[in-house]
């Protein structure tokens, strides 16, 4: 009976090992993040410029 319990714990342990194939693994690429840099750090002034302008318009228009 030790014999049989021996033999099958050889056998699973046997099994175990070649679990798997050969074949290379597959690696996927690398997630990289990059931050988008402002084109200046004037950018949200142009907005209330164009607003001022538009008002300035109205008022000499007037």
């Amino acid at each position: 009976m030790k014999k049989l319990v021996l033999a099958a714990a050889l056998t699973a342990a046997a099994s175990t090992a070649f679990a798997g194939n050969m074949e290379e693994p597959v690696m996927e690429a690398p997630v990289v993040v990059e931050e988008t840099a402002a084109s200046s750090s004037a950018a949200g002034v142009w907005i209330p410029l164009v607003v001022l302008a538009i008002i300035a318009a109205a008022v000499a228009a007037d």
